[in-house]
């Protein structure tokens, strides 16, 4: 490792310092330049004798330099409260795939800075398996509507059958008036969710068929095409946010034949692209 490399990270005022980062993390990018390469891994590896700043602005880009050798040095960043970068640990933890970081992440869902608990969760989508599905949950309910978006998403990231219970638990519960993350993230779990959706769409509760239909045309399944046409056209019922079935099965169907649309250009190019 050239000297000058580290030093850039040492020395000078810190604007300085963060500009002589990102130009390490350029040539790593560009080239995977082994002297730029060896700094962010000492930055790493030694993080409580750098700027915080430094250590969270190379999180970020995390991915442009990692190593599984690193693994203890983030571990020990994801736990240490006095240097406060939690945060940016675990996203270098789910950056670097450092799974033996899931246990800690599940503590920190709960911590009391929003950040730490937002990366944790995202982390723990990316990391996580089945196992982590009870930790991550209850979220789904918590009163933060991002925090409960941010946990379908990482549900639907970690898929299988226990995350899709969780979720249409959430949906079959609806304890929040607006539940879009909910139809979207469901809408990842075709073809094993449609006839749960489909069914749906008959509910007496009009909450629930007008969130189905927005789930179905996220889907983009074919099939689902006729049952959104019946609600457009005979379903008048309205939500508590005064959202009409009716119109969400419109705008449903318009992001069917997008999605359609979308997956024949796709299959079009991938045939001429063939010998």
């Amino acid at each position: 490792m050239n000297s000058t490399d580290l030093d850039g990270l040492r020395t000078g005022d810190l604007e300085t310092r963060e500009e002589h980062l990102y130009r390490l993390l350029d040539r790593a990018r560009a080239s995977a330049d082994e002297s730029a390469l060896a700094a962010l891994h000492t930055l790493v590896r030694d993080y409580r004798n750098f700027h915080r700043s430094l250590y969270s602005r190379a999180m970020n880009q995390a991915d442009v330099f990692a190593d599984p050798a690193l693994q203890e040095p983030l571990l020990a960043a994801l736990a240490d409260t006095r240097y406060n970068c939690q945060a940016w640990a675990a996203m270098g933890c789910a950056a670097m795939n450092i799974r033996a970081a899931v246990p800690q992440l599940q503590e920190l869902v709960d911590h009391p800075q929003w950040i730490v608990r937002d990366e944790s969760v995202k982390a723990l989508g990316q990391l996580g398996d089945a196992s982590v599905v009870p930790t991550l949950s209850p979220l789904l309910a918590d009163e933060t509507d991002w925090l409960r978006q941010r946990a379908a998403d990482a549900l639907a990231r970690i898929g299988g059958p226990e995350a899709l219970e969780a979720l249409w638990h959430e949906f079959e519960q609806r304890r929040f008036p607006r539940i879009g993350y909910l139809a979207s993230t469901l809408a990842l779990f075709t073809p094993e969710v449609l006839p749960r959706l489909l069914a749906a769409t008959g509910s007496p509760d009009p909450n629930q068929r007008y969130w189905a239909a927005v789930a179905l045309g996220s889907t983009g399944d074919p099939q689902v095409a006729p049952t959104l046409e019946h609600l457009m056209a005979t379903d008048r019922g309205s939500t508590v946010f005064d959202g009409e079935v009716r119109a969400a099965a419109k705008k449903a169907l318009r992001t069917l034949r997008r999605i359609r649309t979308a997956i024949a250009e796709r299959e079009t190019t991938d045939a001429a692209a063939r010998p």
